[in-house]
């Protein structure tokens, strides 16, 4: 296909949704390439993935800097490496208005819940103590208020009896690998700007 789109993926740790977009990139049909992976944490599991796949890696502590000083070099890296859009995939800072205003429309993340319902944290047993019949994820795209931005994408997964919150959190993060490739090619092939909810399964 023609040029693809550059997207740079902020990871803390594993990244495992870093790994599943880096091998859907790897499809010829694939919108989008990898432009590089970086972290706030310089030990995480899913900077040796991405260094041993051939993707460019940055990688800055935050520990000893202000947020606005930390997000201000992330922001440099990115633009370096001729990034057009950014996805967080398991990215453990609260960003600043600033850095989310730079990319504003171009940085998405995947969170583990049916948004609206339970943004922050605890998503799996916060579902499972309401007594809900699915759990599930969703993509949006980042506002500087945490979980909130309008969401591109969302898949539900069936609560089981007698599951935990991590039983339930193994089986949304297969759902997550699934969606977050599909809702990123969509947004940029420009099908989608957030401005209405998209269903997927469920």
């Amino acid at each position: 296909m023609a040029d693809k789109a550059r997207l740079a993926i902020l990871i803390s740790g594993t990244g495992t949704n870093m790994a599943a977009l880096l091998y859907a990139a790897r499809a010829a049909d694939c919108p989008f390439e990898l432009a590089l992976v970086a972290s706030n944490n310089p030990d995480a599991a899913g900077l040796k993935l991405a260094e041993a796949e051939g993707v460019p890696v940055f990688a800055q502590s935050h520990r000893g800097m202000t947020r606005e000083d930390h997000d201000q070099l992330m922001h440099e890296a990115l633009v370096l490496s001729g990034a057009h859009f950014v996805a967080l995939a398991g990215y453990m800072r609260i960003l600043t208005p600033g850095f989310v205003s730079k990319w504003q429309g171009r940085m998405v993340n995947i969170h583990p819940s049916l948004l609206p319902k339970y943004k922050g944290l605890h998503t799996h047993q916060r579902a499972l103590d309401a007594g809900d019949n699915h759990g599930g994820c969703s993509v949006h795209l980042v506002t500087p208020e945490l979980d909130d931005g309008p969401v591109l994408g969302q898949t539900q997964v069936a609560i089981l009896p007698g599951d935990t919150a991590d039983t339930l959190a193994a089986r949304v993060l297969i759902a997550e690998h699934q969606l977050y490739s599909r809702c990123i090619a969509r947004l940029v092939r420009g099908e989608t700007t957030g401005s209405a909810e998209v269903s997927i399964g469920g």
